[in-house]
């Protein structure tokens, strides 16, 4: 029998929660009642989502810096009382060029974010989910993990390691009822796609509004997601109807069977 969810009793952690996907799920979360504490780079950001989200915990974290990242989560545990859901959400786009134009710079930027970031937020946070009899821990990937995805190597290449390591954390939490999902989504509507299509529709030679129909052309659907969309299957996951699903890669991404 699903037990009814009491969501006054959760306490959650969200990387990048300042805005699009994250802020998006900050708001579910706290919409549902949970205690919620958000990190963000830009203290502008925050100080907007501490406006919009009463009581919410917001605090500057780069997730590339385990440090920031085990101070971060000191202090959101210790503000809550400990934790039952961390979101590891952070995550940049990296260049959208051929693979011989890339610099390495950029290259180890986009894993020090996408990956690193999400294990330092998980090592840090795993003791605490540990002291509970149940725990969830969602980590964001995307489709370009699981497709080819041409021009875009570093972002896809980080994301299909977060989905491993999703996969690992699964097993080796199992045990201790914690559970660990990645989530993929496809296109979604927000600041970043914008910028994204306008790199890739530069290095393609072509207009944005091209680019943005080759994009759909492979969504069944031919619609974007909405990040709001998204939070809703992090609060499906995080919930007691969830208990039983981990170790699995959630596409959400209106019917994405390839990219171009």
């Amino acid at each position: 029998m699903i037990t009814a969810d009491n969501w006054t009793d959760r306490r959650v952690i969200i990387t990048a929660g300042a805005s699009g996907i994250g802020l998006a799920i900050a708001t579910t979360m706290r919409g549902l009642g949970a205690q919620v504490w958000i990190c963000d780079v830009s203290e502008t950001a925050l100080d907007a989502a501490r406006a919009a989200l009463p009581g919410i915990g917001a605090m500057v974290c780069d997730v590339s810096d385990p440090d920031a990242c085990d101070a971060f989560v000191a202090a959101a545990t210790g503000a809550m009382g400990g934790l039952d859901i961390l979101v590891n959400n952070a995550g940049v786009a990296g260049p959208a060029a051929a693979v011989e134009d890339i610099a390495t710079g950029d290259w180890t930027r986009c894993f020090d974010v996408n990956v690193h970031g999400q294990f330092y937020m998980a090592r840090a946070a795993i003791p605490h989910l540990k002291q509970n009899a149940t725990g969830s821990i969602v980590c964001m990937a995307s489709v370009a993990g699981r497709y080819a995805f041409g021009l875009r190597s570093p972002y896809a290449a980080s994301k299909a390691a977060v989905i491993a390591l999703a996969r690992a954390l699964s097993v080796e939490l199992g045990p201790h009822q914690i559970r660990v999902n990645a989530i993929a989504p496809g296109v979604v509507a927000g600041d970043r796609i914008r910028r994204v299509f306008t790199d890739r529709a530069r290095t393609r030679g072509i207009s944005y509004d091209e680019m943005a129909a080759v994009a759909l052309r492979a969504v069944s659907m031919k619609t974007m997601v909405e990040p709001e969309e998204i939070a809703a299957l992090v609060a499906y996951l995080t919930s007691n109807a969830g208990r039983p699903i981990t170790g699995q890669v959630m596409q959400i991404c209106g019917g994405l069977e390839y990219t171009e």
